[in-house]
């Protein structure tokens, strides 16, 4: 995974930069081999001004074959605005990941890692899901 980082009215040095990488990297680290590049922005919205919530973190994903993701996050100090925005981008890559896990294929049928691995165990489950829908209704009769 690339992680770029770009900071505006902020000063951007090279310790900056590393941490910014680092703590990014490592809240999206399960993520890895679905990123091709993270762009990070950070910035003071207030310039050289104090103000609540005025440090921002933007962060985009880009996961292969599909748009791109952004999230920001505002907060008092620049550590709590990354660390948020990377906590946002983490559950919108989980959530990214758990459509892409199960989904209806054009037979109708899902298509589930876990009917490769315990086939039997899955067909019980739908069949006995079947079966106690069919007693309730023949229960309301």
């Amino acid at each position: 995974m690339q992680i770029q980082v770009r900071s505006n009215h902020i000063e951007g040095s090279v310790g900056l930069h590393e941490w910014v990488s680092a703590a990014v990297e490592d809240r999206l680290e399960r993520f890895d081999d679905l990123l091709t590049r993270v762009e990070v922005h950070v910035g003071d919205e207030n310039a050289q001004k104090a103000g609540a919530a005025d440090k921002r973190c933007q962060i985009e994903a880009r996961p292969k074959g599909h748009q791109p993701l952004s999230v920001t996050h505002k907060a008092e100090s620049l550590e709590l605005a990354v660390d948020g925005a990377a906590e946002k981008m983490h559950n919108a890559l989980g959530h990214l990941m758990g459509k892409l896990d199960t989904k209806v294929v054009p037979t109708g049928q899902l298509d589930d890692p876990l009917l490769e691995q315990e086939p039997q165990q899955v067909t019980d489950a739908l069949l006995q899901e079947e079966f106690l829908a069919k007693q309730e209704e023949r229960g309301k009769e």
